[in-house]
């Protein structure tokens, strides 16, 4: 398994307990590191990751919320909403993985944690997401950064 798709593993673990429990992330975080040995930089990522899906929550629900408008959150699988977050912040804030990626590893996500629709589920949502980006940036305030267009992460 790529150290990247751990990382992301360990950051949706992380969300889906503090989402769940209301625990706190940081020990939460240190508790999925020490359980899951990685390199440094994928332990980096997966906090960043966390720090920034959190931080920026309130607007990532809001435009999830906007864009599966059928689906209300807090009826959502929680699994479903916490890889929707992340793959959100990926998207919208300007990562370095590029969106096909970004996409492709919430969807490898949802099928291993989810059920056995959330992938096509994911897939939508976040397809949708994409085409909207740029609108919803706006809207939403956010300052997008570039992306790569191609690559692996």
């Amino acid at each position: 398994m790529k150290p990247r798709r751990r990382a992301r593993i360990v950051a949706l673990q992380v969300l889906f307990e503090v989402d769940l429990t209301g625990h706190h992330y940081e020990t939460t975080l240190r508790e999925r590191l020490v359980e899951n040995a990685m390199p440094e930089q994928s332990r980096a990522f997966a906090q960043q990751i966390v720090e920034q899906a959190l931080a920026h929550r309130d607007t990532l629900d809001a435009i999830i919320q906007q864009i599966a408008p059928d689906w209300p959150l807090d009826q959502m699988a929680p699994v479903d909403r916490n890889i929707l977050r992340l793959a959100a912040l990926e998207l919208l804030y300007g990562s370095d993985t590029p969106p096909k990626v970004a996409i492709n590893e919430a969807v490898e996500l949802a099928k291993l944690f989810g059920s056995e629709s959330s992938g096509r589920f994911v897939n939508g949502v976040l397809g949708t997401l994409l085409n909207q980006r740029n609108s919803l940036v706006a809207a939403h305030g956010i300052a997008l950064k570039p992306t790569k267009a191609t690559g692996d992460s």
